[in-house]
């Protein structure tokens, strides 16, 4: 039996929500719980199209294992209209026979995002990514007001989750307040995952 840990599972499409992702990581870690992070493939409109089943760099392609045998969860993906992204939606609309056999239940779920604009529709995507986590029996793990970060921020940061302001050209980096909110989050996550498996 492997060791616990939390999945850090992600959709990036520019390295936005990937920075994300391991600043999220790093506090998992910090809290003395193992952090995997695992990334899904982009969809196309064109059915031929197939990813390679390892990709050409960057973390792995997630494997219902990978989720059904975590300790927690982290989901992240870059805004869409509001929404988490298709490939990441794609992903978790295949998860129906951990559903049906309650793999996650009681398990502790957190979700970040990123988006271009301030505006963007960080909060909703970040509660789009909480509907099937509830429906899988997940316990949503948000971020208290405990943390500074929330009230001061001038970019990214929400008490749904962590966000980052990326820029219209998704490039610029995570700030000190984002980056201690991820952090933060990662540290509350791992935190919960040991508390809830014991």
């Amino acid at each position: 039996m492997s060791s616990p840990y939390v999945l850090v599972l992600y959709y990036s499409r520019h390295g936005a929500t990937r920075s994300m992702a391991n600043q999220i990581a790093r506090g998992i870690e910090q809290s003395g719980v193992e952090a995997r992070l695992r990334t899904v493939p982009a969809i196309s409109a064109n059915c031929e199209a197939v990813e390679d089943s390892i990709p050409v760099d960057g973390d792995l392609y997630c494997s219902e294992q990978d989720l059904a045998n975590c300790s927690g969860l982290a989901l992240g993906s870059p805004t869409r209209f509001g929404n988490m992204a298709a490939a990441l939606k794609y992903f978790i609309d295949s998860t129906n026979s951990l559903w049906l056999s309650g793999a996650l239940i009681d398990k502790p779920a957190a979700v970040f995002s990123s988006s271009s604009s301030l505006h963007g529709g960080q909060e909703t995507t970040l509660l789009s990514m909480m509907l099937p986590l509830l429906h899988h029996g997940m316990v949503i793990c948000g971020l208290p007001y405990s943390e500074a970060g929330l009230i001061n921020t001038r970019s990214g940061g929400t008490p749904y989750g962590a966000t980052h302001l990326a820029g219209s050209d998704s490039n610029l980096p995570l700030d000190e307040t984002e980056s201690s909110l991820c952090l933060a989050q990662g540290k509350r996550l791992g935190r919960l995952a040991r508390q809830l498996q014991a």
